[in-house]
């Protein structure tokens, strides 16, 4: 990438696109309704928690004040992020679940793992792991965005993500349903999702981009 050339989409970006490609296939190949697209997009949220808090372990590792803030922000962002998932979770199952939707209200990794399995899901979140963990790696850790990043960032990241994504999904989920779940609604909704995702993606690598450690010339800091 030039200084005046067009910036060039990271491999992530890639990664994320080929996962999100996946309920596109399921919509148009394997006849997904639309419980099966939200129930996965659901699942990513989990997925974005959990690396999330993998990312807060590593952040900032010299610093001995970041460790103490560790000690007590990541179990309280577990907790926390936990409550909002599982209600999150306990919409999508009633919202969306027909006949599963009394199983919502006792949320739990079996329902879950059934539900995932009678939807032919399994797969489709293998893919949503398989892209997070490239972007954590390329990015995060030998991108060195784990040095740029602060507790605080990383508490607020996910929810922002989250909420401004998910409404959606949710709210567009609802209409599809109303609609009778035709294909072309499903089509839309999943390039809405993917097009957020991919806009939310690459402003979080332009705020945190930078060469990795190995490559990059020191950056001066301003006098405390």
């Amino acid at each position: 990438m030039t200084a005046n050339g067009p910036r060039r989409w990271p491999p992530s970006a890639v990664f994320l696109l080929l996962a999100n490609a996946a309920p596109l296939a399921g919509v148009l190949l394997h006849h997904w309704t639309v419980f099966a697209v939200v129930l996965l997009y659901w699942c990513e949220n989990v997925i974005v928690g959990g690396f999330n808090v993998l990312r807060m372990l590593v952040a900032k590792p010299r610093e001995s004040l970041a460790w103490l803030g560790k000690a007590f922000l990541i179990p309280f962002f577990c907790v926390h992020y936990g409550m909002f998932t599982f209600v999150h979770g306990v919409l999508v199952f009633a919202l969306f679940g027909g006949t599963r939707a009394h199983s919502g209200f006792g949320l739990s990794a079996p329902v879950v793992l059934t539900a995932l399995r009678e939807q032919g899901l399994v797969w489709a979140v293998v893919a949503l792991i398989v892209s997070h963990a490239f972007s954590f790696f390329h990015n995060y850790v030998a991108g060195g965005e784990y040095l740029r990043i602060s507790l605080q960032q990383l508490m607020a990241q996910p929810y922002a993500r989250v909420v401004v994504l998910h409404v959606a999904v949710l709210f567009g989920g609802w209409v599809i349903l109303a609609l009778g779940s035709p294909v072309g609604a499903l089509i839309i909704l999943i390039a809405l999702k993917t097009s957020l995702d991919l806009r939310a993606h690459l402003a979080e690598r332009r705020k945190l981009g930078g060469a990795p450690p190995s490559a990059a010339e020191p950056v001066p800091t301003a006098p405390a």
